[in-house]
């Protein structure tokens, strides 16, 4: 069993940042750990940017443990249909990618 770390990178629909925001916040992230098996889940406003522009003002962090990337992405889509959907998140530019370690954690002691 490995460890993933799973990025959603997305952005409201024109005009509808305040519902998705609360749906992402108060919804979205709780009944993702709830249904996927995801142990933790944070989210993030772009505020900065250096180099190539962003395509997403937002991202969603989570961690979670699986067998393969491709059976973490297919654990989360199964259980799609028990979550609550929002029609205030672009789902034409929304993109995931799901990766695993290539080395230790670096932490101060």
């Amino acid at each position: 069993m490995g460890t993933y770390v799973v990025l959603v990178m997305s952005n409201p629909r024109e005009g509808m940042e305040d519902e998705f925001n609360d749906w992402y916040e108060n919804t979205h992230l709780d009944e993702v750990l709830a249904t996927a098996g995801f142990k933790a889940a944070q989210r993030f406003v772009l505020e900065a940017e250096r180099g190539a522009s962003s395509a997403h003002n937002y991202m969603a962090w989570y961690e979670t443990e699986g067998e393969s990337a491709e059976e973490v992405i297919e654990r989360l889509e199964a259980r799609r249909d028990e979550r609550q959907q929002s029609k205030s998140i672009n789902r034409r530019d929304a993109a995931m990618w799901v990766f695993s370690p290539t080395g230790e954690k670096h932490v101060l002691p």
